[in-house]
């Protein structure tokens, strides 16, 4: 996704812009995390047929985040 669709897909209102920023906050996440968690509640708009990003879009989005992180230092080494 280019800068320009980003910036054409991606928006969010107020109160979604809100619990992003609280979330990078307490999570400690970067700008970048920021576009990914954005581009991921507009996947989940998306599913759920939405023109809009909505709240409980984005709360998902920083769900599945959260659930990447407490994963990054428990990778299981391959089986031989």
């Amino acid at each position: 996704m280019s800068m320009k669709e980003f910036e054409e897909h991606c928006n969010i209102d107020n109160a979604g812009s809100q619990l992003l920023k609280t979330a990078m906050d307490k999570m400690g996440l970067s700008a970048r995390a920021y576009d990914r968690i954005l581009k991921v509640a507009r996947t989940i708009a998306d599913l759920a047929h939405e023109k809009e990003i909505q709240p409980e879009h984005v709360a998902e989005a920083i769900q599945y985040r959260s659930l990447d992180r407490s994963n990054w230092g428990n990778r299981v080494a391959p089986m031989d």
